[in-house]
């Protein structure tokens, strides 16, 4: 029974000594909430923002200033000759023979004064180009999507600082 007394003063002896250094340390002011309530208020803030987000996505329209009665200015179409080269096939036995009829689409009436001057110039690019093509060049609808981008192009350099907006075709021909 001694043994069990001297246990429990030394037991007592720790709890006081235990007791003594826990009021040595500094006792916080801030007590953090159960980790229940953390992870509830970080998923109400979640559902909020998430609200708020849909909100502008869907429902908000932006502001869009108001226009001046802007109307459209209706595009402007220059006619060019009809151009007859033979394509470049040097294994075929006969020659094949490509004719094409033009229309430059333009932004403005008064850019036929500033390109008809110039029009030498842009059916020469039109006949050092269009000599070159094979007649597989211009298969399928690809081929004349990249004729038309090339031609496009040709023209815009030869009219530089000027810009049309697009090469048109009237017909094409390969015989």
């Amino acid at each position: 029974m001694a043994d069990a007394k001297a246990a429990a003063l030394d037991s007592e002896a720790d709890v006081e000594e235990s007791a003594e250094g826990a009021s040595e340390q500094p006792k916080s002011k801030f007590k953090l909430p159960p980790m229940k309530f953390l992870i509830i208020g970080a998923a109400a803030l979640m559902l909020i923002g998430g609200g708020v987000g849909a909100y502008f996505f869907f429902f908000a329209k932006p502001h869009e200033p108001k226009a001046e009665a802007s109307h459209v200015k209706p595009a402007v179409f220059v006619d060019l000759p009809e151009i007859l080269v033979n394509l470049s096939n040097p294994s075929a036995d006969r020659t094949q023979y490509l004719r094409v009829k033009v229309v430059l689409e333009l932004p403005e009436q008064k850019m036929i004064d500033q390109i008809t001057p110039i029009m030498p110039r842009v059916m020469d690019a039109f006949q050092t180009y269009l000599r070159e093509l094979r007649p597989s060049d211009l298969d399928g609808s690809a081929g004349l999507y990249r004729l038309k981008e090339e031609l496009t192009r040709r023209v815009n350099v030869s009219i530089a600082p000027a810009r049309i907006n697009a090469v048109l075709f009237k017909e094409i021909v390969v015989q």
